[in-house]
């Protein structure tokens, strides 16, 4: 009887261990990542180009394809996510399909009209994609500091912002960190509070603070070039991913 006393505790000890490890089984509310594209649909986003205001039956800038979120480059413009998001880890998974060139994720986007900049850009600050320049900041009506900035940003202090005239890029640490043309690489980019921490294929690339702007949509670039995304998954965080820990993160395989 003892035995079987004993056997039956060590069963449910087992049990409380077990569910205290997987989460999904106990219900705990720890957080859960998910997609921003379903790899059908663009539900979700919606376009602003402006070529299209006027031309409702233009070929369209973004499109599913193979169950990727593909950008054609032209014409020029943003997908935009129809929600807002704060504090969270988005990994996004690209490749140039065809030439290298120029595209972008812009985070904290106000998706409001009129446009900002050129016509074209909403306020937000622009993590760059574009070849061999992969983790520049670029600041759009936003602005952010990183260290060294003297080194990684031209110009005058007094004229550091991100409007027009004003010094609004922001090199990143490395430019070494891409993979070849055709292969997949995969940034990560962190947003906690008004900080935004930025890795291409584990390798630190910007880790920028004293954000202007601490929420707000997600676009991705219609810039001229053909990127492929086959991943665009966001986790909500309340911590960033120490920078020792940058051997963790995920990599394209």
């Amino acid at each position: 009887m003892h035995i079987l006393r004993l056997t039956a505790l060590l069963t449910i000890v087992i049990a409380i261990a077990g569910c205290k490890s997987n989460c999904d089984s106990c219900g705990s509310s720890a957080p859960k990542s998910f997609s921003l594209y379903d790899g059908k649909t663009l539900d979700g986003w919606y376009p602003d180009v402006p070529d299209a205001d006027d031309k409702p039956d233009i070929e369209p800038s973004f499109i599913i394809r193979d169950g990727m979120l593909v950008s054609k480059g032209r014409p020029l413009g943003h997908l935009i996510t129809k929600k807002s998001f704060k504090d969270y880890r988005l990994e996004v998974q690209y490749r140039f399909a065809d030439k290298p060139g120029n595209c972008g994720v812009l985070v904290h986007t106000d998706g409001e009209r009129p446009r900002v900049l050129y016509d074209m850009f909403p306020a937000s600050i622009e993590v760059q994609l574009q070849h061999t320049a992969a983790g520049d900041f670029w600041c759009i009506h936003e602005n952010i500091a990183v260290p060294n900035m003297a080194e990684r940003r031209k110009g005058d202090p007094k004229n550091y912002g991100g409007k027009k005239g004003q010094s609004r890029h922001i090199k990143n640490l490395t430019d070494g960190s891409e993979n070849d043309l055709g292969e997949w690489n995969t940034m990560i980019i962190e947003t906690l509070g008004d900080k935004i921490r930025v890795w291409v294929n584990g390798d630190l690339v910007n880790d920028g603070f004293d954000a202007t702007a601490r929420e707000g949509q997600i676009a991705l670039q219609a810039e001229g070039a053909h990127v492929e995304f086959r991943k665009l998954e966001m986790t909500p965080i309340t911590a960033l991913t120490a920078l020792t820990a940058a051997k963790d993160l995920p990599k394209a395989e």
